[in-house]
């Protein structure tokens, strides 16, 4: 993980500046972030090719890489109609995902996987207004399963795979329950909902409740009283994950105009600023790898909760998480579906990337509950499948890496529409 942060804060060559850093310090991650000049998403940022890469099909029309714009305003209406749902509908649609996903579920399961169905079905649900169709579910899953394996370099891309959800989708735009932007072609507004809905959405709600669910696992104390239906401690030790597994590692923003940090230093136009999340949450916090949700008891926090070091869902003046509000609500309904049917525990190794997509033990409640000889298996199982991850992980993520900068999916795509600025942009679908 250490030598991924470095690759992404090196891979843009002189311009990459890693925030917080030599040059930004703690204190001022707020500010630079929030600042307008901070905004452009991926024009200029050899980190972008990489970025493209593994979200294609359709990666200048997801909604975080689109630069600011008539296009972008348009796409982020639609997602803010698609997420405006009322909080008693969306703990309903949640719960009835959580109950068939937990169906006849007992014993040992990786809980990524356990939660990207429940996830598929939700998302499906908000977009088209209607049960999602097993069929729906197996392809948005498999999916988002591509999508964030190849993102941790433990498998690669499988476009074929990926394109069979596009044509579902192509197929079902009309029934979509909220007006798409009419500037797009269908398939500009296919690449969307896949982006942002079944693969966004999908993929970090699902590493969301894996990290929440393994934290409760191998902390029992904390599983017992959240069972015991603390939902103030709850709230709590979701923070507490959100701290130590931030959902975002590096976001990578590049400067539109020069930023001007005192009178002899200033961050010049163009600059690639690489946002490190997983710094900025440890910064301020003493013991910070320690798993404590009292950091965020109002009562006890030595200074009100909203000014800790902790931006989850990101910073409001730059593109904030646009499911920031619902995502929680449906995440302590889950939790509390989850934990009144079964007891957790893990002994596994946890690290905010998750590559083993979190291997945990489920006992239903009132059965016998021995977990020794699982853990046991477990904790041997996941060392041994670190040796052998690792050197996947090395050696796949470098052929993305040169593949990545082989295509430009990126560079070419802007290039394309600097060189025909007639041409309708979106349309470049080369690296598909």
């Amino acid at each position: 993980m250490a030598m991924r942060g470095r690759l992404f804060a090196r891979i843009n060559g002189e311009e990459g500046i890693t925030v917080p850093g030599d040059l930004i310090g703690v204190e001022r991650f707020r500010e630079v972030y929030a600042h307008p000049a901070a905004g452009g998403r991926s024009k200029g940022a050899a980190l972008s090719d990489l970025f493209w890469y593994w979200l294609a099909p359709g990666p200048e029309m997801h909604q975080e890489h689109l630069e600011a714009g008539e296009r972008y305003e348009a796409v982020a209406r639609v997602t803010r109609a698609l997420l405006v749902v009322p909080r008693a509908g969306a703990e309903e649609l949640a719960r009835r995902c959580a109950a068939r996903a937990l169906a006849d579920v007992r014993g040992l399961v990786r809980l990524r996987d356990l939660m990207m169905p429940l996830w598929a079905e939700f998302a499906y649900e908000l977009v088209f207004a209607e049960p999602c169709p097993r069929r729906a579910r197996d392809l948005i899953a498999a999916n988002a399963d591509d999508v964030v394996s190849s993102l941790k370099c433990t498998g690669l891309r499988h476009m074929r795979r990926r394109l069979r959800l596009t044509a579902y989708l192509l197929d079902r735009l009309g029934r979509v329950r909220v007006p798409l932007p009419a500037g797009l072609s269908p398939t500009q507004q296919a690449y969307y909902l896949q982006g942002a809905f079944f693969n966004t959405a999908v993929v970090q709600l699902s590493e969301a409740m894996a990290h929440l669910l393994l934290v409760l696992a191998q902390h029992q104390e904390a599983q017992e009283r959240v069972r015991a239906g603390d939902d103030g401690y709850l709230d709590q030790v979701m923070a507490e994950t959100l701290r130590l597994y931030p959902l975002f590692g590096i976001a990578h923003r590049v400067t539109t105009g020069d930023i001007e940090l005192d009178e002899r230093t200033t961050i010049p136009a163009g600059s690639v600023l690489c946002f490190d999340y997983p710094a900025f949450h440890r910064a301020g916090f003493a013991d910070p790898d320690r798993f404590d949700p009292g950091r965020f008891d109002p009562d006890r926090a030595d200074r009100p909760v909203k000014e800790l070091n902790h931006i989850p869902f990101g910073i409001a003046a730059n593109r904030p998480c646009p499911a920031r509000r619902l995502a929680p609500i449906a995440m302590r309904v889950v939790a509390r579906e989850v934990l009144a049917r079964y007891v957790l525990d893990s002994s596994v190794s946890h690290t905010r990337s998750l590559p083993s997509r979190g291997p945990c033990l489920l006992t239903p409640l009132g059965a016998r509950h021995r977990p020794g000889r699982a853990l046991a298996y477990l904790r041997v199982r996941d060392r041994w499948e670190d040796v052998w991850r690792g050197l996947t992980q090395l050696v796949l993520g470098a052929y993305m890496v040169w593949d990545a900068r082989r295509r430009r999916l990126c560079e070419r795509h802007f290039a394309s529409a600097e060189e025909n600025p007639y041409a309708r942009p979106g349309s470049d679908r080369r690296g598909s």
